[in-house]
């Protein structure tokens, strides 16, 4: 049975100095209504010497320093979703390009 502590815990560190609260809540909110059920739990971490790290289960995903700033929602679900199940398709963030008529 698939139960909460069983699925994948994302923890997002963030720098309270550089007040990055507030992204790193939006980036949670984002991760949470793409995957929802999929995830176990998304945890905001304060953190200070500008942090901001973004990891699933321990293995680092995002990394402000490492990735040269913040992650875009899409590169980021992309990122999470290429680690949880890669074969799923994650609709128009996949890179269809929007056509217009």
């Amino acid at each position: 049975m698939d139960t909460p502590s069983t699925r994948p815990r994302i923890v997002i560190s963030y720098c309270t100095q550089c007040q990055w609260l507030l992204r790193a809540a939006w980036m949670a909110q984002e991760l949470l209504s793409t995957f929802s059920t999929d995830l176990g739990e998304v945890a905001l971490q304060p953190g200070t010497g500008g942090i901001f790290q973004i990891t699933c289960n321990g293995d680092l995903i995002w990394d402000r320093k490492r990735d040269g700033g913040f992650p875009d929602a899409k590169t980021l679900k992309q990122r999470l979703r290429d680690r949880l199940d890669p074969g799923r398709s994650l609709g128009h963030i996949d890179g269809h390009s929007a056509e217009r008529s």
